[in-house]
């Protein structure tokens, strides 16, 4: 049985910093394609970030800059740095695990992976950015 379990979420102020972890249990990051969403009130849920088993990622415009996806397979832990946080930013944060490849999941290599294809979810951190 698959379990993805996020941490690392707060409140924290504008420019403010958060690193975000999941861990996973039954799946290993180290053979498909991981990724980061999230989902404020009254919004549908938004792609933030993906990495592949081979290490390379994707990022929305949104958050390219100031996010970094990485996962350490040792420790079978995906993780999302949050720097330079906006009020913006505030959500409920899921990890999301699939069984394939980033681009095998979206049908296309220019097309990273949206909330139907991937296989587990995590129930979700909250980040509240304050202005």
């Amino acid at each position: 049985q698959v379990q993805l379990v996020e941490s690392g979420g707060g409140s924290v102020q504008a420019g403010g910093s958060l690193r975000l972890s999941c861990a996973a249990s039954g799946y290993t990051y180290s053979s498909y394609c991981t990724g980061w969403f999230r989902q404020a009130p009254g919004k549908e849920r938004e792609g933030v970030a993906a990495i592949d088993s081979d290490g390379s990622t994707s990022y929305a415009d949104s958050v390219k800059g100031r996010f970094t996806i990485s996962k350490d397979n040792a420790k079978n832990t995906l993780y999302l740095q949050m720097n330079s946080l906006k009020p913006e930013d505030t959500a409920m944060y899921h990890c999301a695990s699939g069984l394939m490849r980033c681009a095998a999941l979206s049908g296309s290599s220019y097309v990273s992976p949206g909330p139907l294809d991937y296989h587990y979810w995590g129930q979700g951190t909250q980040v509240t950015v304050s202005s």
